[in-house]
């Protein structure tokens, strides 16, 4: 078919792919990644921080001692060496033997990624819903999406998923006569809102979806960054039955291995194993084999405290800056640990409208409108503090305030609304729902 076009094809999609739409993160990458921009936009880690000419040498030694068996094929369910390592890592979070944490029940996967489509792979069907926090982890929602489901929001605060919203949405869609399989949380440190569920809240969250027969989804892959004590603990290690604990080490080591795992109910682990088979035959041998030695080898610990250091001073630098430079009517969440900020902008500012004018001042971020389902969220944006210095930190969100600033006097010059008298300054745990998050 010489000199075919992409109407040729676009009648041959499935329909599952027909809706795929590209991720607003992705499709920045190419600008944000300018020298010349300060990118508060990506949720890169810090891999510079790694004591990278050892990593080199663990690796150098991994191919020349080992290369004949991590460089072949291996099992659809990961080694059994880094599953067991994987045990003891969540046992740092309380998930433990107690709590059914066992190398039987762990699946490898190819990063966080693949463990969320497995498990939409082996429970959604086209028309089913699943019930996530809003805003929500973009590449969730590029998951759902190609699994035909839809996603139904549930609000937050300061304090996390609200669980009378999270009571109602189930109410609803029953009466709709859908059927939601599961909820999607990031309850520790979330992406995008940075915010963190209560103790209390988690207790309830899962009484309430243990009442309804309600799958838990738990993604985590920032409970190990806390930058004030200890984060709470993970759902999974409260509940046994009915919660799928996702985890990676993209944020705690690398992400270019793109390792990460599911610790499932029993019941279901053999499926999930079926599922990844069909899918990419096994995870790679070499990269689990880097982070098993990794984990067995190097002061991986100590390379934790090191990580939510850098983060702790590069979160202080945002919102220092923020909370110095931002025009009135911008709040923002002040998150414990993670990776992100989120900001509300003043009323009548579009943050997707906004970002061709940002890129030109040379600053990125993240539009608010990616996540959620249905594009809505363009009053808000993510601001990632991980990878750039503080010094550069500051200078981004210098840049973006000085364009805030022009949108909101241009829209004073047209007759736009104007900006409203509210605090400039973070949410508090215990305010009221920020329209921004609720």
């Amino acid at each position: 078919m010489t000199g075919t076009t992409l109407d040729d094809y676009t009648d041959r999609y499935a329909r599952r792919v027909r809706g795929m739409t590209a991720s607003e993160i992705r499709a920045l990458f190419s600008v944000a990644s300018r020298p010349e921009v300060v990118s508060l936009a990506g949720g890169a880690p810090y891999v510079a921080a790694l004591p990278l000419d050892a990593v080199g040498e663990m690796l150098s030694r991994l191919a020349a001692d080992h290369g004949p068996s991590t460089l072949q094929y291996g099992i659809g369910q990961g080694t059994l060496e880094l599953r067991e390592r994987i045990c003891e890592v969540m046992a740092l979070s309380g998930i433990d033997v107690g709590c059914g944490a066992s190398p039987e029940d762990v699946v490898v996967t190819v990063g966080g990624q693949q463990a969320l489509d497995l498990v939409a792979r082996i429970f959604l069907d086209p028309g089913d819903v699943v019930l996530a926090e809003g805003p929500t982890y973009v590449g969730a929602l590029g998951v759902f999406q190609a699994a035909q489901a839809q996603v139904v929001h549930v609000p937050m605060d300061g304090d996390g998923i609200l669980p009378e919203a999270l009571e109602l949405a189930i109410a609803e869609v029953a009466r709709s006569g859908r059927r939601a399989k599961f909820l999607y949380t990031i309850p520790t440190f979330q992406n995008p809102a940075g915010v963190t569920l209560t103790e209390e809240r988690r207790e309830r969250v899962l009484d309430i979806c243990e009442r309804a027969g309600l799958l838990v989804v738990e993604d985590d892959p920032y409970g190990q960054l806390s930058f004030d004590g200890e984060a709470p603990a993970p759902l999974r290690s409260r509940r046994r039955d009915g919660v799928f604990y996702l985890s990676t080490f993209s944020k705690t080591f690398a992400p270019g291995m793109r390792v990460g795992w599911i610790l499932a109910p029993h019941a279901v682990r053999e499926k999930l194993v079926i599922a990844s088979e069909a899918q990419i035959l096994c995870p790679s041998a070499f990269a689990q084999a880097a982070v098993t030695t990794y984990l067995a080898s190097m002061p991986w610990r100590e390379q934790l405290k090191t990580y939510r250091e850098i983060y702790r001073e590069r979160r202080d630098a945002l919102l220092t800056g923020l909370a110095d430079l931002m025009p009135a009517g911008t709040t923002w969440t002040e998150p414990k640990g993670g990776l992100f900020v989120w900001a509300t902008l003043p009323e009548g500012l579009d943050a997707k409208a906004m970002m061709p004018r940002a890129i030109a001042a040379r600053v990125a971020y993240v539009p608010g409108t990616g996540f959620y389902a249905d594009g809505t969220g363009a009053g808000h944006m993510r601001l990632n503090f991980s990878f750039p210095p503080p010094e550069r930190i500051r200078e981004g969100v210098r840049r973006l305030a000085g364009v805030m600033e022009q949108e909101l006097a241009m829209r004073q010059v047209f007759g736009a609304v104007g900006r409203p008298a509210a605090r400039r300054r973070g949410q508090a745990a215990a305010d009221a729902p920020d329209p921004g998050l609720a």
